[in-house]
């Protein structure tokens, strides 16, 4: 019984002494990440003030530490030698009458896709310019059934999704390349149906439509 009681005040003196240091130590976890004046511990500094140029900086001797870059120098991506294809227009700054990408049914897909996302709210599903948003106030765009878009060249359309046109915003970033075409595709199928003539059709079905 002697040797119990011995054991259990032991005990006892121990847990006394770690509490505190728990509670302690506990109490500095809390206290990490708190604004303090005093600097950092650096062990190896030279990671952080290493000589180094910054950009927008000036060199020793006054000068730019951003260079000019050498002449032909062509940034990533951005190399558009086929200027048809990336402007709509020749190089003589002629729009296109017709698209340098070819009407494929996986074109119209994906210009369908697209100009649902992109146009229709402004435009409508049909292109009469009674899209969602103007039903809630907004200027009505023009119908692309009238005679003169009817008229226009495709790389007028293909312009204006790049570089917006009076209302309309441009589309430069929003809408690669591909897709402005595929849209100016699909563009061309909803003035189609929209305004389909009996030779349209196909001879096989000409005789069942009335």
């Amino acid at each position: 019984m002697l040797f119990s009681s011995s054991k259990g005040k032991a005990s006892a003196r121990i847990a006394l002494v770690i509490a505190p240091l728990i509670l302690v130590s506990s109490a500095t976890g809390c206290l990490r990440g708190r604004p303090s004046d005093k600097p950092p511990l650096h062990i190896v500094q030279n990671m952080d003030s290493q000589e180094k140029y910054k950009p927008q900086g000036k060199t020793v001797t006054g000068e730019p530490t951003m260079r000019t870059p050498p002449t032909g120098t062509v940034a990533r991506g951005r190399l558009h030698e086929n200027t048809i294809y990336y402007t709509g227009k020749t190089s003589d700054g002629e729009l296109v009458k017709r698209s340098p990408v070819e009407y494929t049914r996986a074109t119209l897909e994906r210009g369908q896709q697209r100009y649902n996302i992109y146009c229709s709210p402004c435009h409508g599903r049909v292109g009469d310019g009674q899209g969602i948003v103007v039903k809630r106030g907004l200027v009505p765009p023009p119908s692309f059934h009238i005679d003169r878009l009817r008229d226009i060249e495709d790389g007028s359309i293909f312009d204006v999704i790049t570089n917006g046109l009076r209302n309309m915003p441009s589309y430069r970033h929003a809408i690669p390349v591909d897709d402005r075409w595929a849209i100016v595709a699909y563009f061309r199928a909803l003035q189609r149906s929209q305004n389909a003539r009996i030779d349209d059709m196909p001879v096989s079905i000409q005789g069942d439509i009335k």
